[in-house]
């Protein structure tokens, strides 16, 4: 079984640029020192695979993952190939992250997003057969019948991209890892208590590598950096659970509001609606001073970062100052 790490300093790309300047970024992140590169899945951006293969290409050591790919838009025997594809074409770099996908996007789409953890938890399983070179049927959230790969892959790792109680619990006893969606200290240490909880049935031996995925802005201009932080926000306050959002005395009226707007694509109207206290408990963003220091209390708590989108005003910039606030708040 692989003991792949990503390491202690991870970062997202969004493909909402053109795939060739994401590889360029990821070349740029693996000389500032990041471990892996994650790559966003959505489908009103550029094929996350696509531009996962170009970076491939470009880079020489960095891990290359999905960033919770979800097993509703694609049938996840597909999704198994498409990452056994990607762990060919890097050498053996692949990085599986794994998820139940954002809610509003599949609602865009009109999937209805049933059973997460058990989608989730099956299509680990049935893609770890598949790597394995085994024939697989299965009947349960998703169907295939003897499906099997017609090529050998060396099985990469999965990390299942995890926020309510039952997906980290089921992360922690499955996965070789989990990305974390919280960017704040209470957030995460109550999250390490649940994914201990899932750590103690395991009886394979793996000791699963829990990372802080949050999203951070980070700019030498805090206004513009935190300014930049509402639109991914957004997102994360209307997927919170109502448990997070009482963590933080957030308003979950509004951030039910903000919801909707984002489904009808009012997305100007839902930006607008983040409050000051939504970044604050939902992002990692500001100065790089105000950044090195929320990111020292998060290395308190977990095993590593993956800064995520939206990185800063100018992402060369911001990847810099993202590497340099991770190294001296792990020292």
């Amino acid at each position: 079984m692989t003991r792949q790490r990503v390491g202690h300093a991870g970062i997202e790309l969004t493909p909402e640029h053109p795939i060739d300047e994401v590889a360029d970024l990821a070349s740029h992140a693996e000389t500032a020192g990041y471990d892996a590169v994650f790559v966003a899945n959505h489908y009103f951006n550029r094929d996350p695979f696509a531009a996962l293969i170009r970076i491939a290409s470009v880079t020489d050591e960095i891990g290359v993952g999905t960033a919770g790919a979800n097993p509703y838009d694609t049938h996840p025997v597909t999704l198994a190939s498409r990452l056994a594809t990607l762990q060919e074409a890097s050498d053996g770099r692949a990085i599986f992250g794994v998820g139940p996908g954002d809610a509003s996007a599949l609602n865009s789409l009109g999937i209805d997003r049933e059973r997460p953890l058990r989608r989730v938890l099956e299509t680990l399983q049935v893609a770890r057969q598949l790597w394995d070179g085994e024939r697989v049927s299965h009947d349960g959230t998703f169907s295939t019948s003897d499906a099997g790969l017609e090529y050998d892959v060396e099985r990469p790792p999965a990390y299942v991209a995890a926020q309510g109680p039952h997906m980290l619990r089921m992360g922690a006893k499955y996965g070789d890892g989990l990305l974390v969606n919280a960017a704040h200290p209470r957030d995460l240490s109550w999250a390490t208590d649940r994914v201990a909880e899932g750590r103690a049935e395991r009886d394979d031996g793996v000791d699963p590598e829990v990372l802080a995925y949050a999203s951070v802005s980070i700019d030498e201009n805090h206004d513009e950096a935190r300014s930049l932080a509402r639109r991914p926000v957004a997102f994360i306050a209307a997927g919170a659970s109502p448990h997070v959002l009482d963590r933080h005395g957030l308003d979950s009226d509004r951030a039910e509001q903000i919801g909707q707007a984002l489904e009808r694509g009012a997305f100007h109207e839902a930006f607008d609606a983040v409050t000051p206290a939504m970044i604050d408990a939902l992002s990692v963003a500001g100065s790089p001073e105000d950044v090195t220091e929320r990111l020292a209390a998060i290395d308190d708590v977990v095993d590593g970062i993956v800064v995520g989108s939206p990185l800063g005003p100018d992402l060369r910039t911001a990847i810099d100052l993202a590497a340099e606030a991770i190294e001296q708040a792990t020292q």
